[in-house]
């Protein structure tokens, strides 16, 4: 066996996009085609054929065409973006919403595939396979003591609806092996992580993308508050980012009275698309709060943008990242697809809350590290825009172009300078990965205990964070966590309570404290 390695994942400002095509502009000629001289796009053509044909040593054309395209998008803006063929189908399953397998949540632990938590009434959860069970073969195929790429090990797993396969399971708390059929299964990938009431009167919903699922997921939870009494809702993007457009339009819609501007594109041409909200709206009356930070980008700007310029309700939180690009996306034939922007997209009072990205894509996604050295990312009057951007709401409130979403309502970080890493750490997953080892161990400890017992436990007790501490110096992440040990505990807690009792028990803790949360309900 061999160690297991844990990577500390830093949060970058990346936006998703929502694609375009290119066309047929790498295709290659056979020999003797002609080439015309007054088209220079032949020139690219021309070579390939050459190196495909003359050059002296064999070269994968295949591969200097991706960098090309490559090369070529780079030369752009930052989110015109080319998908490799072995990249697409996992790109686009994300988006879809679903996939069919046997409904696992795992990570590769010592060389084996270890269950974190079974998809809620999914197969395998059908099937009788519990948290902490290691998956040693897939039919007669073996999965521990060895490399397998996640592409073999997907494949092994995933299959047609309704075909079987044949799991071989070591259960560590009973010391043995069994064997289990799963039949496989459409398994949903939730882009709503939990729509749950914080007080009587407020509702509050996580929205973590903005997949093709996602309107009927957001509809779902949000009338389920509406029967549980919600007069007021929160919904929360941050670190959203983006997605499909007309997902971000739809759930704009259900706030919006019958045609105010939701959002308009305009594109090379100058040709400009408005889209209006319908009468169809679900929550058109009561208080709306959207919750965004640096992360929240795209699509969830759209939602910011016409919350805000509608004069609908309150933007809670720090400025969002800046991308008012709009992406399309088509195949270039060799199962490879390539996003490229098509148009700019406008917030209802003309703005553009594009940033600039004239100093090249790097720069572009490093502009968060200055926002860290400006300060802005703990006092409001460090959020630099130029008055040359000022737009006016119809109820004469001032609003910002250029470079994201200025909130109504600022909130810091909730740790001090210098330490935002922690609270970054703290949401990543490689605090799931501590919490399943530990359980690991000593899963009977938690066995019968209440909810209420658990966070007694949790709370009374400095073992877990003495123990992450120990975990991060042993896996290479040197941070001193001693000056935000409740926020480390909190979400320490909350991990252990997901892994145990489900997503509404971490998001039950993680919301009791947060600080935007807190904003929003001061206000009331």
């Amino acid at each position: 066996m061999k160690n297991n390695k844990i990577y500390l994942p830093f949060i970058i400002f990346a936006a998703l996009a929502i694609g375009v095509v290119l066309g047929g502009m790498l295709n290659f000629p056979s020999q003797g085609v002609a080439f015309s001289k007054a088209n220079p796009k032949n020139k690219l053509n021309k070579l390939l054929d050459f190196i495909d044909r003359e050059y002296v040593d064999n070269v994968n054309t295949d591969s200097i065409v991706d960098l090309t395209v490559t090369g070529i998008l780079d030369r752009l803006d930052p989110h015109s973006v080319y998908i490799a063929k072995n990249e697409f189908e996992q790109v686009s399953q994300s988006m879809k919403g679903d996939f069919v397998g046997i409904g696992v949540n795992f990570y590769m632990y010592n060389d084996t595939v270890a269950v974190i938590k079974p998809v809620e009434g999914g197969p395998s959860e059908r099937a009788g396979i519990k948290s902490g069970d290691r998956i040693l073969f897939a039919n007669n195929y073996k999965l521990f003591g060895r490399k397998i790429t996640n592409d073999t090990l997907f494949s092994k797993l995933k299959g047609s609806v309704g075909s079987d396969v044949e799991l071989t399971i070591y259960r560590k708390n009973e010391n043995k092996k069994l064997k289990v059929k799963v039949k496989r299964d459409i398994v949903p990938i939730k882009s709503v992580d939990i729509a749950v009431m914080v007080n009587p009167s407020v509702g509050y919903i996580k929205v973590n993308r903005f997949a093709e699922t996602t309107y009927d997921e957001f509809e779902t939870g949000l009338l389920n508050l509406k029967r549980q009494g919600a007069k007021t809702l929160i919904v929360d993007v941050r670190d959203n980012g983006g997605g499909y457009l007309d997902k971000a339009i739809d759930i704009a819609d259900d706030f919006l009275k019958d045609d105010a501007l939701i959002v308009f594109t305009k594109n090379k041409k100058g040709r400009i698309d408005k889209t209006y909200a319908t009468s169809d709206g679900s929550f058109e009356n009561g208080k709306v709060y959207i919750l965004i930070n640096e992360n929240s980008a795209s699509a969830s700007e759209i939602l910011a943008g016409a919350i805000q310029d509608n004069d609908r309700g309150l933007i809670v939180g720090r400025r969002s990242f800046g991308k008012g690009l709009v992406q399309r996306e088509m195949p270039l034939g060799d199962g490879s697809a390539v996003r490229l922007t098509v148009a700019r997209y406008y917030t209802p009072t003309g703005r553009s809350i594009q940033k600039s990205y004239e100093k090249g894509s790097e720069e572009y996604f490093k502009e968060f590290e200055k926002r860290f050295e400006s300060g802005e990312l703990y006092k409001s009057d460090s959020i630099k825009v130029a008055d040359t951007l000022k737009f006016k709401t119809p109820k004469g409130r001032i609003v910002y172009g250029g470079g994201g979403i200025v909130p109504d309502i600022f909130v810091p970080l909730e740790v001090e300078h210098g330490e935002e890493s922690i609270a970054y750490m703290m949401q990543s997953g490689l605090v799931g990965y501590f919490a399943f080892e530990e359980l690991d161990k000593k899963r009977d400890d938690f066995k019968g205990l209440s909810f209420e017992q658990f966070q007694a436990k949790m709370h009374n007790s400095d073992a877990y964070f003495n123990t992450f501490q120990k975990y991060l110096i042993k896996n290479g992440v040197l941070l001193d966590l001693k000056h935000t040990k409740n926020l480390v505990k909190r979400y320490l807690a909350a991990e252990f309570a997901r892994q145990l009792y489900g997503d509404d028990k971490y998001y039950e803790i993680v919301l009791k404290e947060d600080a935007m949360i807190k904003a929003v309900l001061e206000r009331k």
